[in-house]
């Protein structure tokens, strides 16, 4: 297990070229000191495991990790199929012309979806794949404790979990902030 920064691991999520609508999360608050924790998972790529904090209101800092390379029965269970919250990625657009063609296709979605009936979730899809999100699906989250998929998959990853709590509450002590913003 190679410990990065948070926004490698996120920019390896963005990255990858897998079915984007594959991706399944679970996050909550850390269990013990400042910040969250977060699982990304997608059967093509493995399990990726994230902690954060905010430094101050306009800074993240972190830590994370790719923690298994596939997704089998046990870890994939853990992880939400459905029924749930959503969360997606997006990385801006690279310039003017991108923005501007995915936010025509976002207002064309927006149309079509108020002129017909539909589903939150079929809503949610069509806009991922309007502006080209790389990864989207469930998440189970809860942002005042720790969901049951959070317990679950810290207690299977123990080892993980000991070391990047270490790295980040050493970047809380650099930081000299001994606790977030709240």
């Amino acid at each position: 297990m190679r410990v990065r920064n948070w926004d490698d691991i996120v920019a390896d999520v963005t990255e990858g070229d897998v079915d984007p609508e594959g991706w399944r999360a679970a996050g909550g608050d850390r269990a013990s000191g400042v910040g969250e924790d977060l699982y990304l998972g997608h059967p093509e790529v493995g399990l990726y495991q994230l902690k954060t904090y905010a430094k101050n209101p306009f800074e993240v800092r972190g830590v994370g990790a790719r923690i298994a390379r596939n997704l089998d029965d046990e870890i994939g269970s853990a992880l939400p199929d459905s029924g749930t919250g959503r969360f997606a990625v997006r990385s801006p657009a690279e310039d003017e012309e991108t923005a501007e063609e995915r936010a025509d296709r976002l207002e064309e979605v927006l149309k079509a979806h108020s002129d017909a009936p539909t589903t939150g979730e079929a809503l949610f899809d069509d806009v991922m794949e309007a502006i080209e999100s790389p990864a989207f699906g469930p998440m189970e989250y809860d942002s005042y404790g720790r969901p049951e998929a959070l317990e679950d998959l810290s207690t299977t990853f123990e080892d993980a979990e000991e070391v990047l709590n270490t790295e980040l509450e050493g970047i809380v002590r650099e930081d000299e902030t001994d606790r977030g913003f709240q």
